[in-house]
Parts: structure tokens; sequence; C-alpha cells
């Protein structure tokens, strides 16, 4: 086969997958054949994660009984409430939060043991939201929280852990509708190095960890963190556009715009925005989507740039309460089920995944004691 010498393995094909297509003309976005728009439209969260990981979408019986599962998993063991109260508060990372208390769960909640790989994904996407909050809470207020709660949403299960209160009808559904966008897509990076530890056959845990530390770096999901702190940043969109285009001509990076995959337009942004809308006219504060707005307006005039789904996202998370440095935690709790779903996938045929590289060095050279070297 020819080498692709495109960077950063674009365009190339690296298997195959029954999971989700992504930017497929005539398909664009579906899990496991269903629209994005269908499953933000209709679906809950309990519904898709049911879908990525068993293959088919849940009757009203089974639905119940995923949500009576999920809700019956949220509570921690109290080893693993001790070691995130070690963990420090002022210079942790969120993400670093989630990332130990996945590795640290393995060893409290081994593969095997009874327990299939069904049932550990159902497990980390149930205690995730507990793992990062109890953390949260014990840091930035001293205050020991219970994450055990009835039989409600994993959205408002969040919500409710944060706020210390239960959420809204808007506010609930508005994030429902954010983990549904943000729970698969395909061989992104994190999904991919989350099947190459399971290629390996290491444990589940490993894998999801490996795709926790890699949605961690900023290209991947810290750029809506990147795209709140720029748009907070800007008093008004007329302040935004003169700043837009001052940083366009320095070359600096404007994060949540473009897409190694979309061309035209990314199918998930268009749907977050208008719940972006909705939460600020429901505030009746628009400042932060208007400054958004203008400066969607100025990247698509100016670089022909597109919004992708993390640049609305910062301002719908901003306006739930979300605090910036719980937004990509917030990708993780939603992008467990298609990491999980994957993961499944590459153990039911595996082969371990070892590219090939293209060999850039030098030619063979001649071994030369030191004393002969120049």
């Amino acid at each position: 086969m020819a080498v692709k010498r495109n960077g950063g393995l674009a365009e190339v094909i690296a298997g195959e997958t029954e999971i989700s297509t992504v930017g497929k003309e005539g398909k664009g976005l579906t899990y496991r054949g269903y629209s994005i728009h269908d499953l933000a439209d209709h679906a809950t969260f309990e519904e898709t994660a049911y879908l990525l990981l068993r293959g088919e979408l849940p009757n009203q019986t089974e639905l119940a009984e995923y949500k009576r599962k999920l809700a019956g998993l949220r509570g921690l063991p109290a080893e693993l409430r001790a070691i995130l109260e070690k963990l420090p508060g002022s210079s942790t990372h969120p993400m670093d939060v989630l990332r130990t208390g996945c590795s640290a769960l393995a060893a409290f909640e081994p593969e095997g043991a009874g327990r299939s790989l069904l049932d550990i994904a159902d497990r980390l996407l149930a205690c995730s939201a507990s793992m990062l909050l109890y953390w949260h809470h014990y840091h930035t207020s001293g205050t020991v929280i219970e994450t055990e709660s009835g039989n409600e949403s994993v959205a408002g299960h969040f919500l409710r852990l944060l706020h210390g209160r239960p959420s809204s009808g808007l506010h609930e559904r508005a994030m429902d509708v954010s983990l549904i966008l943000y729970a698969e897509h395909e061989f992104n990076a994190s999904t991919f190095a989350a099947r190459v530890t399971a290629s390996t056959l290491s444990d589940f845990y490993s894998a999801v960890t490996t795709g926790i530390g890699t949605l961690r770096g900023h290209l991947h999901g810290g750029a809506n963190e990147a795209a709140m702190e720029l748009i907070e940043g800007f008093g008004n969109p007329d302040e935004a556009e003169n700043g837009i285009l001052q940083m366009l001509a320095q070359r600096r990076l404007i994060m949540g715009f473009g897409h190694r995959v979309y061309t035209v337009s990314d199918p998930r942004s268009d749907i977050i925005k208008r719940w972006s809308a909705a939460l600020s006219d429901a505030a009746g504060d628009r400042k932060l989507f208007d400054i958004s707005e203008r400066i969607e307006q100025v990247m698509l005039r100016e670089k022909k740039l597109f919004a992708n789904l993390d640049f609305y996202s910062a301002s719908a998370y901003r306006l739930m309460g979300i605090p910036t440095l719980l937004f990509t935690p917030v990708f993780v709790i939603s992008r467990i089920s298609g990491w999980s779903a994957h993961v499944i996938e590459q153990r039911a045929s595996n082969r371990l995944i070892r590219p090939g590289a293209d060999y850039t060095g030098p030619e063979p050279k001649q071994w030369l004691p030191v004393d002969k070297r120049t």
C-alpha cells in the first residue's frame, strides 16, 4: 500500500466500525444508523448510551431497567473516596481526577470477578460524575457529598451534584442533548487511542484511562475550555470582532473552529447553538451568545471556518452554571459510552494495532570509538 504522507493519519483508514459514521456523504453523523439530529431531538442520553453499547435502541421496559441500573451504580467505594480526598485541590486539573479515579477503580472492581464488559462500561458511565463532583466539592468547600441518587437521568445527576439541588427541566434537557452530541465520533484521537490500548489485550479500565488522557489535550477535548476563555475575554460583540481580527492578523489559533473531518459544517454545532440561545433567553442574558455569534460570523467571513461543537457548548455550559475547568470532564462523562462501545468492538475481533512508519532519518552510519569521534 502506498504511504500517505499527510500528517496526523488524515484520510488513512485505520479499521472498521459498526458504531458510527462521521462526515460520510449522504449519511452525515450517525450512531448505529440513527441520525444525530433524530437522537438530539427525540432520544435521551440513556437511550443513546444503550444504543451505542448494545447495538439497538431499548424498548420502554429495557430503558426503565437501564436507568435503574445506572442509578444504582453511582456510589463510590470508601477507598476511592479517600484517594479523591488526597488529590490536591488547587493544582489538580479535573481531567486528572477522572483519569486517576478510573484507574483506581480498576483496583477495587477489577475486570473479571463476575463483571462483564457491559457492566464495567455502565459502572464508569454511572459513577464518573460522582468521582468528579465528590472531589470538586471536597476541595472547593470542604463538603463531603452523597453521590447516590434516585432514578434521575445522567444529566440530572450531574447538575444536582454540582449545584446541590435538582435542575430545571430546561437545564437538564440541554445537558442531556449535549451528552448525546459528545457521546461518539468514530476514530477520533481518544477513541483510536483507547482501541490501540484494547488491542494489546490490556484491561477495560486501561483503555478508558487512555481515552481520558488523550482527551485532556487542548487540540481534542480541551477546545471548549479555550473557547470559553476567549468568549469571556470580550465585553460586547463589537469588541469581540475587533479582537478576533487582531488575533487573526497575529496568526493566533482560534479554538472552536474547523474540524479534521468535516469540510462544510459540524452537524452538531447548530444543535447546541439552538440550546445556547434557548438558555440565554431563559436567563434573560444574551451577552455570551451574542459575542459567540459575532465571533462565528467573523471566522466564517475571514477564514471560511465554521464553528464546531465545542464553540457553542462553551456558552451553553456557562449558562448552566458549569465552571470552565469542568467542561472537558463533562465530555468524558458522555464519551465513556462511545469509548466503551469501541473497546468492546475491538475485543470482539481483535488484532494488535501496530502501524508502520515512513523512516526519514539518516542512512546507516559506521560506529566509531569515542576517541575517534569529531
